[in-house]
């Protein structure tokens, strides 16, 4: 059985007992029914990852750290700016995210939102779970929502966001495109290059309007592409993306460890 992986905040080193929280007490306890001296993997984004034992009483857990079992590695600077999608379908894009390696998640309040009331805090605990599953040193960042224009603005102008755009012409012929539509996603990474760091934009099921396109287009820092000649659902859009970017671009060509 594979030991359990548990994020923990704060400084981790070895000899040092940490307390666990009550919802992991909860499911170490009942859902995986471990025991006492249980051997558990422990890691806190930045120190890298600890073997430990479990220590537990009836209602609290507690760790003992043990020796380093990995050093702290980091993820490409692949950063997702998506439109929320109800809320099944943005667990899941959160969680596949996640998986995938991205560093950091941004809802954007779009005119075409399908949900407008989002939840850092709750978001942040699917992608803390799925870190753990998926063996992440590190927890993606996930941003408190903002409109569209609020992110552009706030956007770091030396990353290229792609912005997933199917509706129109792409101003910037160099990029790949054939005329009367966005160059695809992987004609512009091979044109733009190497970059420190990469962002994706994807937009709600209605897509954006006219007054939105024109926003972004008018942004140097915005590429817009395209993902293929089928029209996909929010959420395959944004893990279609974000596989080519990884295997192109990101961590999925480097050596593990």
């Amino acid at each position: 059985m594979q030991a359990p992986r548990l994020f923990v905040p704060g400084p981790l080193e070895a000899g040092v007992t940490v307390a666990l929280s009550a919802d992991q007490a909860h499911k170490l306890l009942h859902v995986l029914r471990c025991k006492a001296g249980q051997r558990v993997l422990v890691f806190n984004g930045c120190d890298g990852e600890f073997a430990a034992c479990l220590e537990m009483t009836n209602k609290a857990c507690a760790a003992l750290l043990g020796a380093r079992t990995r050093a702290q590695t980091s993820v490409p600077d692949l950063r997702l700016m998506f439109a929320p999608l109800k809320r099944q379908a943005n667990d899941w894009l959160v969680e596949k995210a996640t998986e995938l390696g991205v560093a950091a998640l941004q809802p954007v309040l779009t005119q075409r939102c399908v949900a407008e009331r989002i939840r850092p805090d709750r978001l942040r605990l699917i992608a803390q779970a799925s870190a753990e599953q998926c063996e992440r040193l590190e927890i993606p960042a996930v941003q408190e929502a903002l409109t569209l224009s609020q992110a552009l603005h706030a956007w770091p102008r030396g990353v290229r966001l792609l912005f997933a755009d199917e509706a129109g012409d792409c101003p910037h012929a160099d990029w790949g495109g054939a005329a009367g539509r966005a160059p695809p996603l992987v004609g512009a990474l091979q044109s733009l290059g190497p970059q420190p760091a990469w962002g994706l934009l994807i937009g709600p099921e209605g897509g954006f309007t006219p007054q939105e396109r024109a926003e972004l287009r008018a942004l140097p820092f915005v590429v817009p592409i395209s993902l293929g000649p089928r029209i996909l659902r929010a959420e395959t859009a944004a893990i279609a993306g974000l596989s080519l970017m990884q295997a192109l671009c990101g961590d999925w060509g480097s050596p593990y460890g």
